[in-house]
């Protein structure tokens, strides 16, 4: 059919904005948590929790080419006081996936696919008294992948080191990783080493012992896994936040303690960044 007469090239029919304003409102969703997002490091984004398929519960705006247009979103959870990067390090196919949905969504997908850059997903959980958001990192293991994910070790502040007891050479390239995740991460950084996939005992090429033996060595905390049977992921999870949570603690305590000391002041700035994560002020960004 030819064209009509008088075209509204800026208008979408049939909405209230094309009949009464030239500019267009834009709806969209906002991407789910936890699905693959490697540009993320070069974005400045606000962190929203979204459910796939679910309805929103909430409004948010969002500057957008410098106006701010309505987006549906959940509302942001602010409910928390520490807020915990940890990343999952590791070889291409140890679980390190399995161990990130398991511990998030309680799920297990059997045809789990290779991460491509890096994802990520949150959990909100008690720890000693303490509400930590906890963001899970899970890098791509395999080698051309290095240079994009080297980045996401800024600003973590513990490590959950993976290899596959059924891979001999999952294992040894344990050292490896170490080293890279020492390179880049901060000097502070919480690491433990994991054996996953313990469920295989009838295929198992590394013992128990010797994962025990390279993590005493390196000054690591050990724990077997497995995430097929949700054996002991929430209790590594747990154990490694823990941890974070004492030494801001501790780091606290001494500040406060120094500060008594001395001559009284409007107020005292407790540095925790270095060795500990983000504290809660209002909403928070990685």
């Amino acid at each position: 059919p030819p064209p009509p007469a008088n075209p509204q090239p800026n208008r979408i029919p049939g909405t209230r904005d094309s009949l009464r304003r030239r500019s267009l409102r834009h709806l969209c969703r906002i991407p789910r948590l936890g699905r693959s997002l490697p540009f993320l490091p070069f974005l400045t984004y606000r962190l929203i929790s979204v459910s796939a398929g679910s309805r929103p519960r909430g409004w948010c705006r969002i500057r957008v080419g410098g106006r701010r247009r309505r987006h549906m979103a959940h509302r942001v959870d602010n409910e928390y006081d520490y807020l915990f990067k940890i990343v999952l390090i590791g070889d291409s196919g140890v679980g390190k996936s399995n161990i990130l949905s398991r511990f998030t969504r309680n799920e297990f997908c059997l045809e789990s696919k290779s991460t491509i850059g890096v994802e990520f997903a949150t959990r909100t959980l008690q720890v000693e008294g303490k509400t930590i958001k906890a963001q899970i990192w899970d890098t791509a293991g395999q080698e051309r992948y290095r240079a994009i994910t080297s980045a996401y070790y800024r600003g973590a502040v513990g490590a959950l080191l993976v290899y596959d007891i059924t891979k001999k050479l999952s294992f040894e390239n344990i050292n490896r990783w170490l080293s890279e995740l020492r390179n880049h991460a901060d000097s502070n950084i919480v690491i433990m080493m994991v054996g996953n996939k313990s469920d295989l005992n009838h295929l198992r090429s590394v013992q128990e012992e010797e994962g025990q033996a390279l993590a005493e060595k390196e000054g690591l905390s050990f724990l077997e896994t497995s995430a097929l049977e949700a054996l002991n992921v929430e209790k590594a999870f747990q154990t490694i936040l823990s941890d974070i949570h004492q030494i801001i603690s501790k780091k606290a305590l001494a500040a406060q303690e120094a500060a008594g000391s001395g001559p009284p002041t409007q107020g005292t700035t407790i540095n925790v960044a270095d060795s500990s994560g983000n504290m809660k002020k209002g909403c928070c960004s990685t």
